[in-house]
């Protein structure tokens, strides 16, 4: 049950108090930021931002400094900025107390960065989270005590029934351990609960505890179920805790890829199209290339062959490969093609395999290693889309491994010396890696198992990464490893996998020759770095803020007219620098300093203001958006520039 226990007075005699989604007897807690962290992207910092000045006009100083627009932030605001930036927010790992803490703002399991808790009701406004939150305030005064009641049971099904509470009958029949707990506070209000809890009310801090949000919930997540209202809260250890938090939150939402995308035109989501289906602009497009190129070009340097494979297949390649049965829900209904049916695919293993099939493999053959940016589709509620993070079509940058048993180990450290490369360009280089053993249903022999997971433990060990073993967390087919980076915000993000399969090699009925001339089952490993193009798109948006590095910007220079009578110049100019592979682009039609905060705006991250001097000396003043006025050059010395800050990855 997720309500805000301390506002249940103000309620209880309207509205049935709602659990929803799983056991209050299974708490389940998530990562958050391990401190409040930089305000800056990775690789972006820079001293504080200029205006350009060229250097044929002293009249376009004051012009471009009106461009950089908005006086500074007073002292007492900076001071109070940096002050919350300071703050280290604890986690519900981190800290008991702050566990205990929002474990009594509702009943359990909490979340990240708080609580939420379901009613069956009218929709609330933002007033009625006022009125709340002002009960709520009254409670923690009262300092009302938290009692903890064991009860059998019968006894608990009785009280439930006796309050007309179906849902909470519906979580009881969920909880398999006995005795029953139930908490109270004071002698006003309980609920199921199996703690912990502060000892009473008034250990929590008033100014500490905020409800920030209402939406809509399907009960237990079922679209065919009653949709309930859930109201959103946040709780910390202190005032200054929240006030940190907030500031997080401000930080996040300025970041958000979803307002970015549309500023920079970088995406769309097309209601006319169908949800979930991603329209990459061409600012947006060029990224994706630069991506798709590294990413190719890294693989086959790496040994890795490169495959392109249909978006559709007959039904009975899944039924082989088992998704038929065991992955239904995700998949898209079937198409009649001539009297048989086909299906979108939602995953890019069975096309491997065929092409892995196509002959008789040798045991000198391997390994073998095949990679694809493919694009797969698969079935989500229009509820659960979220921009680039949750959508309808996306391409894995996948790849499998077909290898001996005794080249696990060497193939496993292999994917994680390219995962460190990839990752590495993009300032990606804090884990957390996790390694998911045999769960208690899987296929497979023990000596198999036994021989995966040691070869995954070597690896790791070989790579020196710390990382923490989720005992009986694999999947039913093979032992994994899971990576997830942490970016700028320090927030992390599941990317990266590394998955041991004795699955489909078996389902497939794939096999190669040995030394003997006998035919064996290869060993298959599926691995994905980036995840999704998209959903890492989405992830480098915000972690740069949209501000993207030299290398990966859709515009590397912006070049600046004074005048129109510079126009011409400033064509050929940048005509020049497109021929030598660098990104660039003219704007002219507005004043100078309309011009300047336009580039600010778009975050470009070089501009090139042009006037009469620089017309008449072939030369270009420049300034960088991270690292100020760069002076006066030449074209070519320019060029050269941009061209070796792109090799190393570095900015100007």
């Amino acid at each position: 049950t997720r309500m805000a226990t301390l506002s249940a007075p103000l309620l209880r005699s309207h509205h049935r108090h709602l659990p929803v989604r799983s056991s209050p007897r299974r708490c389940r807690t998530a990562a958050f930021p391990r401190g409040f962290v930089p305000l800056e992207p990775l690789s972006s910092r820079g001293p504080p931002r200029t205006a350009v000045r060229s250097a044929s006009t002293s009249a376009a100083a004051p012009e471009a400094a009106e461009a950089t627009g908005g006086a500074a932030p007073s002292e007492t605001a900076a001071e109070e900025v940096e002050a919350q930036a300071r703050v280290v927010l604890p986690t519900n790992e981190s800290s008991e107390n702050l566990l205990r803490i929002r474990h009594t703002v509702t009943i359990g399991p909490w979340i990240d960065n708080g609580f939420y808790y379901d009613f069956d009701m009218e929709p609330l406004t933002d007033k009625d989270l006022k009125k709340i939150k002002k009960e709520m305030d009254r409670i923690i005064r009262r300092n009302l005590p938290l009692v903890r009641e064991e009860v059998s049971r019968e006894e608990a099904q009785k009280r439930i029934q006796a309050l007309n509470e179906p849902y909470k009958l519906e979580i009881l029949e969920r909880i398999k351990e006995e005795p029953i707990t139930i908490y109270h506070i004071g002698e006003e209000w309980w609920d199921l609960c199996a703690g912990p809890h502060v000892e009473s009310t008034g250990k929590i801090q008033r100014k500490a505890v905020e409800l920030e949000s209402v939406a809509g919930a399907y009960w237990r997540g079922d679209e065919n179920n009653q949709m309930l209202q859930r109201i959103y809260g946040t709780a910390w250890e202190s005032e200054d805790q929240l006030k940190a938090y907030i500031h997080f939150k401000e930080e996040a939402k300025r970041r958000d890829h979803r307002r970015l995308g549309q500023d920079l035109d970088l995406f769309s989501i097309q209601e006319d199209a169908g949800g979930g289906l991603v329209f990459w602009h061409p600012k947006g497009a060029i990224i994706r290339h630069i991506l798709e190129d590294s990413w190719k070009q890294t693989h086959l340097q790496r040994g890795y062959d490169l495959l392109y494979t249909p978006h559709v297949a007959k039904a009975d390649l899944w039924k082989i490969s088992g998704h038929i049965d065991f992955y239904k829900e995700n998949m898209y209904n079937q198409m009649d093609v001539e009297d048989e049916p086909y299906q979108l695919r939602p995953m890019n293993c069975p096309y491997h395999i065929l092409v892995y099939k196509r002959k008789l493999q040798s045991y000198r053959d391997l390994p073998i290693r095949v990679a694809e940016l493919g694009t797969v589709y698969r079935y989500e509620l229009s509820g659960a889309l979220h921009g680039l993070f949750r959508v309808r079509g996306f391409t894995q940058d996948d790849a499998h491994i077909f290898c001996l048993e005794d080249q696990i180990k060497d193939e496993i450290r292999g994917v994680l010396d390219l995962t460190e490369e990839i990752l590495g360009q993009f300032g990606f280089r804090n884990y957390e890696v996790n390694l998911s053993t045999r769960p208690e249903k899987s296929v497979g022999s023990d000596d198999i198992w036994e021989k995966a997971t040691i070869a995954l433990k070597d690896a790791l060990d070989d790579k020196g990464w710390g990382y923490t073993v989720d005992e009986g967390g694999g999947a039913f087919y093979g032992p994994k490893i899971d990576l997830k980076i942490e970016d700028a915000l320090g927030r992390k993000w599941q990317c990266s996998t590394v998955q041991v399969d004795f699955n489909l090699p078996e389902r497939f009925d794939i096999t190669y020759v040995d030394s003997h001339t006998e035919k064996k089952r290869p060993i298959m490993i599926h691995r994905a770095i980036l995840g999704s193009l998209e959903r890492f798109f989405g992830i480098l948006i915000e972690n740069y803020a949209g501000d993207f590095p030299l290398w990966l910007a859709p515009t590397q220079a912006r070049i600046l007219p004074v005048t129109n009578n510079e126009l011409q110049y400033c064509n050929e100019v940048a005509s020049e620098l497109k021929s030598r592979g660098i990104r660039a682009e003219v704007c002219h039609g507005e004043r100078l300093p309309k011009l300047i905060r336009n580039a600010e705006t778009q975050k470009v991250p070089l501009m090139a203001v042009v006037g009469p001097k620089e017309v008449e000396a072939r030369t270009l003043t420049i300034r960088s958006r991270h690292n100020g006025e760069m002076g006066t050059m030449p074209v070519d010395d320019f060029i050269s520039k941009i061209q070796s800050a792109v090799a190393e990855k570095s900015s100007l």
